[in-house]
Parts: C-alpha cells; sequence; structure tokens
C-alpha cells in the first residue's frame, strides 16, 4: 500500500509540474535531496549521514577513504610516518586554500585538533580526547600526534575531523561552537554560497580547490533541497526539480525506473543490521534472554536470506559475525545459525520455554523488516510486541535499562574498520551505552584489536572476539544492507562499492 501511496502523490505532483522550479543542466546546477534536514554547515557538530556527505563536500581532511580498496590515502596530509605506536608524524600539502584564500598550515591543524580535544561541546571530542594527548607544530607543514595509547582508528577520526582556519573557532575557554554552522570557511571542493537552515544549501566549485584524492567537481552549481516525504522527492525528480535522492526502497525504485523517467541503482553499504540481546540481565530479573539456549534459539528463528533477498534486495545479503564482512577485521569463520525453526524449538524447550515467552522489541528503522523478524520468532513461540519508533525513545529505554532485545543498525559511512563497530561491544554497559553482553572477555579482546596499530594482532584479536560473541550469541547478526539511488537521466552517478555517495563525482551526460 504504501508504493500505491507514494506513487499516488508522485502523480499527483507530475500533473502540478509546470508550478515547481525545474533544474536544468543549462546552468550547469546539480540539485539533490535529503530527507533529514540540514541544520548547521559544521561536521564537527553532526553524526547524520547527511552531515557527512555536506562535509565532504565543502570542508576537507588529513586522510580520505578510497573507494576502491577501502583504504586511507593522504588527503590534506601528503605523508605521515609513524614513529612508534603512540607518535605519529603528518606532512600536509603546500599551496592548499581556505574558501577564503588563506593558505592552511600545520598552525590550522595544530589549532583545529587542540580545539576538538579541549571542547567537550563537540561531537567529536569523545574520541579524540580518549586518545590524543597532544599535538605539536614540527614545521611549516608538518605536525607531530602524541598519543595517549596506541589506537587503530586514528585514521578514521582524522578523515572525521574538518580542518578548522586558526583562530575561527575562538580561543581555549572562549570556543565558539556556532561560528561555522551557517557559513563555512572550509577546504572542500565546493563552497557555501548561502544556507537556509532546514530547507536548503546552496553551493559553488571552488576553483581553488587543491589536487587532492577527491577530484575537482565536474558540475559548478550544487544545490541540496530538504524534503522529509520521500513521495514528494520521487515527484520532483519526476518532474525535474531535484536529480537525485538516495535511501530508496527497492520496490519504489524499480517502479519509478520503470516509467524511463529515472535510473535507479541497488548497491552494496557498508550498513549492517543486527539484534542486541540483554544476556547481561541488566533489564531485571526473570529475563528468559539470559540463557544461552534462548539466545540461539532466537538466531536459529530468524530468516535472514529471505529478509535480505526480499526486504532489503540488491547485494544485501545474511550475516553471521557481529561486523560487516567486508571490513577490516572482520573475521569470518564464526558459528554460524542457520535458518531453523525446529532447532529454535528445541533449544527453547531445553531452556525451560516449551511454550515459548512474551518479549518487547525495540526499532527504529526498517519497519517491515522488523515485522518480518516478529512473525519469524511467532512461529516458535516467542510472541514479540513491537516497539518501533524513534530512535531517541530507543537510546532512552536502554539507559534507563529496559530493553531486553533492540533491532539495531550501524552505517560505517566510508570507515571500513572492524573498529567503527567494535565500541558497541567493547564499551562498560554501566555508562548506558550499548554493550548489553556483560562479559569481560569480549571488552577486552574488541578494545585490544582498537589499541594497536599491528595489523596482524588486530586480526588476532577480533578474530577471538567476534568467535566469543558467535558462539555465546550475544548477537543476532542479521544482514548487510544496499543502498538504493534514484537519479535523473540528465546525469552520471555511479555508486561506489562502500555505498558512500561522492556526489562531487557526479557529471552530466
Amino acid at each position: 500500500m504504501k508504493v500505491l501511496r507514494d506513487i499516488f502523490i508522485m502523480s499527483i505532483v507530475f500533473v502540478l509540474s509546470p508550478f515547481i522550479a525545474v533544474a536544468d543542466k543549462s546552468d550547469d546546477t546539480l540539485v539533490i535531496a535529503f530527507t533529514r534536514e540540514i541544520t548547521n554547515l559544521d561536521y564537527n557538530y553532526g553524526t547524520k549521514t547527511e552531515y557527512i556527505i555536506l562535509g565532504d563536500m565543502i570542508d576537507d581532511s588529513l586522510f580520505y577513504v578510497e573507494p576502491e580498496n577501502l583504504s586511507y590515502a593522504p588527503s590534506l596530509a601528503s605523508d605521515f610516518n609513524i614513529v612508534n605506536e603512540t607518535t605519529i608524524d603528518v606532512n600536509l600539502k603546500q599551496g592548499v586554500k581556505f574558501h577564503d584564500g588563506s593558505e592552511m598550515t600545520a598552525e590550522d591543524v595544530v589549532y583545529t585538533f587542540n580545539f576538538i580535544n579541549k571542547n567537550d561541546k563537540n561531537r567529536r571530542h569523545s574520541k579524540v580526547s580518549g586518545w590524543l594527548d597532544s599535538i605539536e607544530r614540527t614545521g611549516k607543514y608538518s605536525v607531530r600526534f602524541n598519543l595517549k595509547t596506541p589506537y587503530a582508528n586514528f585514521f578514521n577520526d582524522c578523515y572525521r575531523i574538518k580542518i578548522r582556519k586558526k583562530g575561527i573557532m575562538g580561543t581555549e575557554g572562549n570556543w565558539i561552537d556556532d561560528a561555522q554552522a551557517t557559513s563555512n570557511t572550509g577546504l572542500g571542493p565546493y563552497k557555501v554560497i548561502s544556507f537556509e537552515p532546514g530547507v536548503e544549501v546552496v553551493l559553488e566549485r571552488n576553483e581553488e580547490y587543491f589536487n587532492g584524492p577527491k577530484g575537482k567537481p565536474a558540475i559548478k552549481n550544487l544545490i541540496i533541497r530538504s524534503i522529509p516525504d520521500m513521495g514528494t522527492q520521487q515527484a520532483e525528480l519526476m518532474s525535474g526539480g531535484i536529480h537525485w535522492m538516495y535511501n530508496v526502497k527497492k520496490d519504489i525504485g524499480e517502479a519509478m525506473a520503470k516509467t524511463g523517467k529515472a535510473d535507479y541503482q541497488l548497491g552494496p553499504s557498508l550498513r549492517v543490521g543486527f539484534l542486541v540481546l540483554d544476556a547481561g540481565g541488566y533489564s531485571g530479573e526473570g529475563n528468559p534472554i539470559t540463557k544461552l539456549e534462548v539466545r540461539r534459539a532466537m538466531n536459529h528463528a530468524i530468516n535472514r536470506n529471505s529478509i535480505a533477498t526480499n526486504l532489503i534486495g540488491g547485494p544485501a545479503k545474511a550475516i553471521h559475525t557481529a561486523c560487516n564482512p567486508v571490513v577490516f577485521g572482520c573475521f569470518q569463520d564464526v558459528m554460524k545459525y542457520e535458518y531453523n525453526p525446529e532447532k529454535a524449538k528445541e533449544l527453547l524447550a531445553q531452556a525451560g520455554y516449551p511454550n515459548g515467552f512474551d518479549l518487547e522489541l525495540y526499532s527504529y528503522r526498517d519497519k517491515e523488516a522488523a515485522l518480518a523478524m516478529v512473525d519469524d520468532l511467532a512461529k516458535v513461540g516467542i510472541n514479540v510486541s513491537l516497539k518501533h519508533g524513534k530512535l531517541a525513545v530507543l537510546n532512552k529505554a536502554r539507559k534507563a535499562r529496559q530493553i531486553r532485545a533492540y533491532f539495531g543498525t550501524w552505517g560505517s559511512s566510508a570507515s571500513p574498520d572492524t573498529a567503527t563497530i567494535s565500541n558497541i561491544h567493547w564499551r562498560n554497559p554501566k555508562k548506558g551505552d550499548r554493550n548489553l553482553s556483560g562479559d569481560p572477555k569480549v571488552n577486552e579482546l574488541m578494545l585490544g584489536g582498537e589499541q594497536t596499530l599491528d595489523k596482524e594482532e588486530r586480526k588476532r584479536l577480533y578474530a577471538e572476539g567476534l568467535k566469543l560473541i558467535a558462539e555465546q550469541a550475544y548477537w543476532v547478526p542479521l544482514w548487510s544492507y544496499s543502498e538504493g539511488v534514484l537519479s535523473s537521466k540528465d546525469i552520471n552517478f555511479v555508486q561506489d562499492p562502500d555505498g558512500y555517495p561522492r556526489i562531487w563525482k557526479t557529471t552530466w551526460k
């Protein structure tokens, strides 16, 4: 029914298309749509995927992720040297200019990381303050990072942090947190021309952009519109109001493509889905999930393959490890639980629940997939009450220790390392985070994998940790996701292997 509703909305708006502002390649302007609003231009204060995409267009970082092989490459950095496990030297490209024409130097890099490290109001602070002891200028175009501890996710954090011009965010003790919220003096391939929070961001190609791995965009002008309703986005794509939209479900995308007015791509993604189970018993007494047989039964009860194929679609596949199989360190030779409802019933009987039990399952996205899991669990006697709503509701209930199971997803967003998801496992559950296993050995192994730069040792630690998570069924790993994109017939947009949309690579046909 939802497909019919969206197509109906699309047809209505298409009829009214003369009243919609039509984007045309004659003025070299690409228009894209986001469902979620952009209210702040400064990615250092945001976490949504939309902020990552925008941040990569208007800002730049020391490192970048190469989509072809999912490896980190220098961007603003020219090269680096790992002096030892807690000392890393980074040389900078010379002649790189901020959007106001001033040159980036080591002073800007030192200023940025000190600002992140010493100001607990920005989103990057909690991570960086955990590993950064100090950063020092070693030359006009070189810096040295002194780490508190070896940190494998160093390059990822340096990719996430957008370099700011010295002084633009204020000074220590007098930070100006909103200094780049509505205007941006960045280093990226596009610069901000105008911004209406929650409505529209207008960008123009940065003609002074340095010769970095992103390359200079082919399209001069770019407009990002916030359009919360997907049906309206589809209609605008059909009428020429926008050229590109993403997070498009398979049925909608295929229906749109059949009209001949749009291209649909359903490609891979680094996002994975999973159930986290309260094996540690934090939600109170009488919790069946504290029993290993129950957790294993739940793993056997869910038909991952069917849901991945029929509801997620594209290259989505069932997974058996608590990470995305394509990223570094995601060990695959673990205990696997194939779909087997009869085995699930046997295990429930062994646990003392021959007639099943009642369970609340929290979720915040992909309701159709959540409902399919509810049906699968019901077939083995687990009567699920689905509490589907906003992520904030789930977070509040988890913090209050009210959750026995929740359906979550994790999108690494161009971060090709198990370290990006491993902190779900090792963070102390007493602090209200996502780890519900209560197993100190899991913490030790997954945290250990993050605290060494030795790749072989990291692989070993992650392998042991992931095997333990699987054997004890602390999670129900579900599936890898697909990323659906609809685009105008006027543009060439090619999905990268990690599913992350690098909009600046788009060209006109």
